[in-house]
């Protein structure tokens, strides 16, 4: 047997769906290659399921930034949080259906940077921030360079990072702590100084935490096919009872708990880490003493 007979021998049969179709006539058309079981698969064109709710996703991120500048900022806070539903539906869409693919993850990356970078961002420059001049844009950039770096920096990691944690605060919860400060504050006095340097250090910081390496709770080792405690399911319903009663306000204190979380987290490893050295030196003492 030659080498070439091996070579060929080792390569996985390439198989390709959707060549026959004609609406993959096109030569332009996406194609995607990937080895499932010993074979090579080409895809051509895109998974339409997954994808709408990306779609969906990123009007409402486009939605809010149109509702922002002809004044409507309930609006544009709440089709934020939209997006924020639509973006976490994507992902589990995809994967019960057996639909992912490097098309999905790249469109859902865009998406979310105009959802939860840009829209933010001018939200919260339209309504109070462009009053403050040039920190109020600096401070908006701050946010849309933190999220494009955020994602960035998520795409590069997926696979190499433990799953329990986030790296940084994820882009839709910092997308959520601005829409929500927007939605409970904009009916207040706008002209106050308070509430300009109030917005400008929630945004400005929002954009910090999502590039910093302070760790967030991912909840992802939650398993919602297995059996829980009856408990949590009573907790669910009154989570979303109080959230019903004024979404505003709830949202705004549930996700402001989750963002002072990481930081609150990383001093108490932080302490107990130097607590974990003091004994230790202590003890290194002690055994030079004896």
């Amino acid at each position: 047997m030659t080498q070439d007979d091996r070579h060929h021998e080792q390569e996985p049969e390439t198989i390709t769906i959707g060549a026959t179709s004609p609406l993959f006539d096109d030569e332009d058309e996406v194609i995607e290659e990937t080895v499932e079981n010993g074979k090579r698969i080409r895809r051509r064109g895109i998974y339409l399921l997954p994808n709408l709710f990306t779609l969906s996703a990123l009007f409402a991120g486009f939605y809010s930034i149109v509702a922002a500048i002809n004044g409507d900022y309930a609006k544009a806070a709440i089709a934020i949080f939209i997006a924020m539903v639509l973006d976490g539906l994507d992902g589990r869409v995809a994967r019960l259906t057996n639909t992912q693919s490097a098309f999905g993850a790249e469109f859902d990356s865009l998406a979310d940077m105009v959802s939860f970078g840009m829209a933010p961002a001018l939200v919260a420059f339209t309504w109070i921030l462009q009053d403050i001049g040039k920190i109020g844009w600096i401070a908006a950039f701050i946010f849309v360079a933190g999220a494009a770096l955020r994602l960035a920096r998520f795409n590069v990691q997926i696979g190499s990072t433990d799953k329990k944690w986030f790296v940084g605060l994820p882009s839709p919860s910092a997308a959520a702590i601005v829409a929500a400060c927007v939605w409970v504050f904009h009916t207040f006095d706008a002209e106050s100084l308070g509430f300009k340097v109030l917005m400008t250090v929630v945004v400005a910081a929002a954009g910090v935490l999502m590039v910093s390496n302070v760790r967030y709770h991912s909840f992802k080792e939650i398993d919602f096919k297995g059996p829980v405690p009856f408990v949590f399911l009573l907790a669910i319903v009154l989570l979303f009872v109080l959230i019903s009663i004024e979404p505003s306000v709830m949202l705004l204190a549930l996700f402001g708990c989750y963002v002072v979380s990481g930081p609150i987290l990383a001093l108490g490893r932080l302490n107990k880490s130097r607590r974990e050295k003091r004994r230790s030196e202590a003890g290194g003492q002690n055994a030079q003493d004896d």
